[in-house]
């Protein structure tokens, strides 16, 4: 949930609004004014989550989550690598997910 909360309120201020953020969110997550893998890849930094325990405990919390046709991982890596993109890309999929739900709340009850 503070992932959920940070990104959204980052995305609310680039964009002008919850409605312009979930909009910009869901037509293309990597683009201008949303960056999700970046921000992805930023808070596992912070979290000290970018090692493969880190990873594992992201991978084990998200182990019935689907991989996102778009990933990352597919490309010649050592094992923790792959255990690292799988990580991110599983949670930068539920946080784009959950942020859609937030600022779906945000805009029922008050938001812009």
């Amino acid at each position: 949930m503070m992932a959920v909360e940070r990104f959204s309120e980052r995305i609310i201020q680039r964009n002008e609004g919850a409605q312009n953020a979930l909009h910009r969110l869901r037509a293309n997550p990597q683009g201008e004014g949303v960056w999700l893998n970046e921000f992805a890849d930023a808070f596992f930094r912070d979290a000290l989550l970018d090692n493969s325990a880190g990873s594992c405990l992201i991978l084990q919390a998200l182990a019935n989550q689907r991989i996102n046709d778009s990933s990352r991982i597919f490309v010649p890596v050592t094992v923790g690598e792959a255990l690292q993109e799988l990580a991110k890309q599983s949670f930068a999929t539920l946080l784009q997910n959950k942020t859609e739900e937030a600022l779906e709340q945000t805009l029922a009850f008050g938001g812009d």
